[in-house]
């Protein structure tokens, strides 16, 4: 039986939920493995504060780096979040030889290719499950089980507070406004929720699963993201009648452009999905990622997203891969990370909801229809709806290059019989 130490650092909903497993599995895992795992030691913030879970009081300490330099410590578990200090402490570990396990999205898509060469360097274990996905299984699948095959696309709802909140428009007829609030209370979304709502968040998890698929140091700045916060019940109600879904998604593409260069496209933003879509299905603040492959076909992972437990399973799947690699003398490894290229979004091609207000009077579907075919945008089909004073006409496009939609909207916000240009949505998932 070999005895391993665990260093926490940090100790909130999924630190605590992670110390509560260890203590809970700590002989099955023994008994499965033959790795004995204990919590060595815990840094926290204040060692006063009241934890809903018992916890010897001689472990807590506010000394990170002491945790991490501590010779009595084997593996380094950080769920502090945010860049720093987090990127520095697991620079000295790997430094020192240790594994770590982290859950820290941010950090992982601002500094992976740095951390992930400090860990190849030292030979050891940097493990990230928890990072994207909460308890879901996808990390691990993506660096061993599919590193051969040839990913065309990755498309995931990979953030439960959106996903929630589209589901309570969808499902209940809820304004946006009104779904927010409810999520907030429910502790899905934040008191400022920007991170969540305007896709920063889905965009971190998108350049480490960009990273992951493709060999190549995507970061953050490189995804292109789009928030939820302008989608209306109007947009709902229409993507129904299409038999389509509005879901926030992340789609990592790679393929090569015109020179035969390899390129990856990373974005993040609302998008209609056909109701028969796996993804359609997946509501609340559940997270699925779907994967295509040239040879596996079609794969897709599904499971909770959100709270402390979920990673927290994900996080103790880590530590105890970290810990049996470490009895070996062995390490996971990310590879070599090329250089990415990046495929601008204005190069990207989609089918397109568009939702104009124009003046309710003759000719005017006539004028904007003439502006789409001067900019090469097929019309696949069209409803126009009065309202007081205005109608509303929606249509669907044809695939079409986004640049070509972009001044096509730049054009028609500057016709004097289109008062606004509402809703601009992909549709994906249906690509003709």
């Amino acid at each position: 039986m070999h005895e391993l130490k665990i260093g926490l650092l940090g100790c909130g909903n999924v630190g605590g939920a992670l110390a509560e497993l260890l203590i809970a599995r700590r002989a099955a895992i023994a008994a499965r493995t033959g790795v004995d795992l204990s919590v060595g030691a815990i840094a926290v913030r204040s060692t006063a504060k009241h934890r809903d879970f018992v916890v010897e009081a001689d472990l807590l300490t506010t000394d990170t780096l002491g945790v991490v330099q501590d010779p009595d410590i084997d593996l380094i578990v950080e769920v502090i979040g945010g860049i720093e200090p987090a990127r520095q402490l697991i620079l000295r570990a790997l430094e020192l030889g240790k594994p770590v396990i982290t859950g820290n999205k941010e950090l992982l898509a601002n500094h992976g290719a740095e951390l992930y060469a400090a860990a190849e360097a030292a030979g050891v274990d940097l493990l990230f499950e928890a990072a994207v996905a909460g308890g879901i299984p996808l990390i691990r699948p993506l660096r061993e089980s599919l590193i051969g095959e040839d990913v065309t696309r990755v498309m995931g709802i990979i953030n439960g507070t959106t996903n929630y909140i589209l589901t309570q428009m969808t499902e209940h007829g809820a304004a946006y406004a009104d779904a927010l609030a409810d999520a907030q209370g429910l502790g899905y979304a934040e008191s400022d929720p920007t991170a969540d709502v305007e896709g920063f968040d889905a965009g971190a998890k998108a350049a480490i699963i960009a990273s992951i698929v493709y060999g190549a140091a995507v970061v953050a700045g490189d995804v292109y993201h789009e928030g939820i916060s302008n989608i209306t019940v109007t947009d709902i109600e229409m993507a129904k009648r299409l038999d389509h879904v509005i879901k926030a998604v992340a789609v990592i593409e790679g393929g090569e452009n015109a020179e035969g260069e390899s390129e990856i496209a990373v974005r993040v933003h609302p998008a209609m999905i056909p109701g028969d879509h796996p993804l359609a299905s997946v509501n609340d603040s559940f997270n699925a990622v779907f994967i295509e492959g040239a040879s596996v076909g079609d794969l897709m992972f599904y499971g909770r997203g959100a709270g402390g437990e979920p990673p927290a399973s994900a996080v103790l799947g880590d530590v105890i891969d970290a810990a049996i690699n470490k009895v070996a003398g062995t390490a996971a490894t990310i590879g070599n990370l090329q250089r990415a290229k990046i495929r601008s979004i204005d190069s990207l091609s989609s089918a397109y909801y568009i939702n104009l207000q124009v003046s309710d009077q003759p000719g005017v579907l006539a004028q904007v229809a003439s502006v789409f075919g001067d900019h090469g945008v097929s019309i696949r089909s069209m409803e126009q709806r009065g309202l007081d004073d205005e109608a509303e006409i929606i249509f669907i496009t044809h695939v079409s290059n986004e640049a070509s939609v972009q001044t096509t909207l730049n054009a028609l916000r500057g016709l004097d019989v289109v008062n606004a240009v509402c809703s601009v949505i992909r549709v994906v998932g249906d690509e003709d």
